[in-house]
């Protein structure tokens, strides 16, 4: 069965360059022009993956995202954005999404990320019912991945999609010091533009859950090399 995208984008053009490139890959397209229309039918109809422009008329990319994952929404979202900022990937990544695509791109670059999205979604769908007990601990932080939560000592700890995987990222790899690249790579499953310092803002936000309300920091910024969640 051909996987089904929900397309949502405002500009023709960039419509009918991407539903016919989507049409010949073989998915399922249906388009939405604008928030509204996105929001309606993400929730009347069952979507393998929404790809979602920032810039829409009325409610923009960040807004549908929102409004999506607070009605449970869990359908990955991939945004594009002609905002290449790291605060504006940041908070769109923030709001739940699960990828982004900096205007212009290749179709064969927006065809790879739609890929790995799905490749994720299929071994978690996959992997739902194992009952292996996939659980990780460091001091007081602790991850279940089967029911895919996290504790800090008696505090459960929210954490959006992403978030959730940069930190299963560093706990998997506790002790080590990961690079930005080695992060970007293992938790978007995909080469990003390195000249972006979006691994810096995006673990900003994680930190301040993890580490800001506890005298133990476990997040560490080695100067010049990356990332490691290590005890002090």
């Amino acid at each position: 069965m051909n996987k089904k995208i929900l397309l949502v984008e405002d500009d023709f053009s960039v419509v009918e360059f991407l539903k016919k490139g989507l049409d010949e890959a073989n998915f399922e397209v249906s388009v939405a022009l604008n928030g509204n229309s996105a929001i309606s039918m993400a929730s009347e109809s069952s979507f393998d993956l929404i790809i979602l422009d920032i810039m829409l008329p009325d409610k923009n990319g960040i807004e549908v995202c929102r409004i999506l994952r607070s009605q449970g929404i869990k359908t990955p979202i991939l945004f594009l954005t002609a905002l290449g900022t790291s605060e504006n990937i940041a908070l769109g990544l923030n709001t739940g999404a699960d990828d982004y695509l900096v205007k212009p791109f290749k179709f064969i670059e927006l065809y790879a990320r739609i890929n790995a999205l799905l490749r994720r979604t299929s071994y978690t769908d996959n992997h739902s019912d194992e009952k292996v007990k996939n659980t990780f601990i460091i001091s007081d932080l602790v991850i279940d991945d089967d029911a895919k939560t996290v504790m800090r000592g008696e505090q459960k700890i929210s954490l959006t999609a992403t978030e959730y995987r940069l930190l299963l990222v560093l706990m998997k790899n506790k002790g080590r010091v990961l690079s930005r690249i080695d992060i970007l790579e293992s938790a978007w499953d995909i080469n990003f533009n390195m000249g972006t310092n979006v691994v810096d803002v995006y673990i900003n936000y994680l930190r301040k859950k993890i580490d800001g309300d506890f005298e133990n920091k476990l997040i560490h910024t080695v100067v010049g090399m990356g990332y490691v969640l290590k005890e002090k």
